[in-house]
């Protein structure tokens, strides 16, 4: 498996993950019904970066990095990971958080933050924790999840940084 940045052409491979994990309506606040432009915009545009992860010439995974705040916030950055049904659990959500620090370094970024993880997505909070994330934030019954319903979001956060 390798991990490199993404250019708009792998936009075609990223979308049926994309497309996957918004429809289901269980981990991100995008609208399930979000187009293929809208979403080229939204993981491909509106990011500083974006980064794939592949096996065999095959997208598996994608994360963005971009900056979290302007300003006097600029120093932190936030991001976003996807991983294809078809390949969880083999690790690729840990090379890509991984991998993602050390691009936000690279790139300037002093802290990273993830602004709404759903409660319910216990394998994210757990994988987070272990690299180093805390949680510093939870917001009430912030998403409505399409089958418990109203649950908490957490904010997320690591210092990058010694």
């Amino acid at each position: 498996m390798r991990i490199r940045e993404a250019t708009e052409s792998d936009f075609d491979g990223i979308w049926p993950i994309f497309s996957e994990v918004v429809s289901a309506g269980e981990t991100y606040a995008y609208p399930k019904e979000t187009t293929k432009s809208e979403a080229l915009k939204i993981w491909m545009q509106l990011p500083r970066k974006t980064y794939v992860a592949e096996e065999n010439n095959q997208i598996l995974g994608t994360y963005y990095i971009k900056t979290n705040q302007g300003g006097p916030g600029n120093h932190v950055c936030n991001c976003g990971y996807m991983v294809s049904s078809k390949a969880r659990g083999k690790g690729l959500a840990t090379a890509m958080c991984e991998h993602s620090q050390k691009i936000a370094t690279e790139l300037g970024y002093k802290g990273m933050q993830f602004n709404f993880v759903a409660s319910s997505n216990e394998g994210a909070i757990r994988l987070w924790n272990k690299l180093g994330f805390d949680t510093v934030g939870h917001l009430p019954k912030a998403f409505n999840h399409p089958a418990q319903g109203y649950i908490d979001a957490l904010v997320m956060y690591k210092w990058l940084k010694a």
